[in-house]
């Protein structure tokens, strides 16, 4: 016979005073067997003791059930509620756990299976009109590639925040492309900044000659304004840059940027607004003061989502020969790093790509260690804001869940190929995939800036060990 929510409960609290009670009586009468051995005062004495042991065992047994049985599947269900709701994901709800919560657990279940169903409805229609217009935009960017001229479009603070296929050609023999980037990681700063402000003084076109920003290359830029929107276009002409006609690269853009007109502290800044930058090494150990980095992947991710195209996927000569056991892992041999950059180059041109971001890694401080000792060498300095994917999932799942990138991925409905898992940009890509379904998550539970998530995850700090 199944029992109601309410008897349970009335028959938990009904047994416990009642074990306290014969318990208390037991210390009682035993106290009293020894009233004429030690006297009034001593037998006083023991059957105080013995009472309070008793009820303190009792009332220690209650908790433990009572967090076995409602507290912890109460935070389960929440979790997976608030899962289902802002990450997208069909999480099951454990009815086995909650079993002693009556009929919650069914009832939950319920309700996430229609919204389930109503947000499958939703997202068919979005689908559909997402369909539409991606073949208008991957037309305009076939459009836009036949036209000998790469287009970059820059926000008022001299942020990228739209280039086309051609463009990011012409932005990456200079540096990785990069969306929300400042324009002057790319060109000359004082060159463009004249030339920008002979366009503030009224005229509608001004054409320039300016350097790359590592003072290696020129370029002719024509800079116009924007009719409708602040900001400006740089226009470079095909024919006086090393333009490759034939690379497929999406239109890459975010309006949204034109916005941001002023820094913010890190601190007060919403989840919505970062950049960010997750990455992951690959090395040949797992000692960081003595074993090197041999791969190292990284994705950007702008207002919650993944940047196609804006990656880092390099392999680095470790110097030395890659243990067997490690190959056997990440599948590098020392073959394949022969020709690859050294730590010390690698480790630099990945730092430029991270510029301005927070920086996010399934437990950072492991793959932080190597890339902070090839900073003291290359005279570098990582002050990247950071984010730990371990401590996210702490705050939002419970420290009692398993945090591996394994079960993160698992919870998040989120799949890595296995001929990806083990690779510095497989589980890149899947540690910002992880991060793209819990900002909404977070922000749901009322933690909406920067610093409002790192007082949190600061609680859980103990729990970051190698995970990977």
């Amino acid at each position: 016979m199944s029992l109601s929510l309410r008897l349970r409960t009335f028959l938990l609290f009904f047994g416990s005073a009642a074990v306290c009670s014969v318990l208390v009586v037991l210390s009682h009468y035993f106290a009293f067997n020894r009233l004429d051995e030690g006297g009034a005062l001593s037998s006083f004495l023991i059957s105080g003791s013995l009472s309070a042991f008793a009820i303190l065992a009792v009332t220690t047994r209650v908790w433990l059930l009572f967090d076995e049985n409602v507290a912890k599947p109460i935070d389960h269900l929440a979790a997976t509620i608030r899962t289902r709701a802002h990450a997208g994901v069909d999480a099951l709800v454990d009815l086995h756990g909650s079993r002693f919560l009556g009929d919650l657990g069914p009832a939950i279940q319920a309700v996430t299976g229609k919204l389930s169903r109503v947000s499958a409805e939703t997202d068919d229609m979005v689908a559909s009109e997402t369909a539409r217009i991606m073949a208008e935009k991957a037309h305009l960017s076939m459009l836009l590639t036949e036209i000998p001229v790469a287009i970059i479009l820059v926000s008022p603070n001299h942020r990228i925040m739209l280039y086309d296929g051609q463009a990011a050609d012409v932005l990456g023999q200079v540096h990785v492309p990069r969306l929300s980037a400042s324009v002057f990681d790319y060109f000359n700063e004082e060159e463009l900044l004249a030339a920008q402000t002979k366009l503030s003084e009224g005229r509608s076109e001004v054409v320039a000659k300016v350097k790359g920003s590592q003072g290696k290359l020129s370029f002719e830029l024509r800079l116009k304004k924007l009719k409708k929107v602040p900001g400006y276009m740089i226009l470079v002409d095909g024919t006086k840059a090393r333009i490759e006609p034939d690379a497929e690269r999406p239109l890459i853009y975010d309006f949204d940027l034109t916005e941001q007109v002023s820094e913010r502290e890190i601190e007060n800044t919403p989840l919505q607004d970062l950049q960010f930058v997750v990455f992951d090494t690959e090395t040949t150990g797992l000692m960081p003061n003595k074993d090197e980095i041999v791969q190292i992947g990284a994705v950007r991710v702008v207002r919650g989502r993944i940047v196609p195209g804006e990656m880092v996927d390099q392999l680095v000569n470790p110097g030395c020969a890659i243990p067997p056991a490690s190959t056997k892992v990440h599948r590098i041999t020392d073959d394949m790093v022969a020709d690859a950059p050294d730590a010390g180059i690698a480790v630099t041109q990945f730092h430029g790509f991270a510029r301005d971001c927070v920086m996010v890694a399934h437990n950072a401080p492991f793959d932080m260690a190597f890339l902070n000792r090839h900073a003291r060498l290359c005279d570098l300095s990582w002050d990247h804001p950071m984010l730990d994917t371990v401590l996210l999932s702490a705050v939002l799942f419970g420290e009692t869940e398993a945090h591996s990138l394994d079960a993160l991925c698992a919870r998040l409905d989120i799949t890595i190929a296995p001929e990806h898992r083990h690779t510095a940009l497989g589980d890149a890509q899947a540690t910002a995939e992880a991060l793209c379904k819990m900002l909404p998550i977070l922000s749901s539970r009322g933690y909406r800036t920067f610093g409002e998530v790192i007082q949190q995850t600061r609680k859980h700090g103990r729990l970051l060990k190698d995970l990977n």
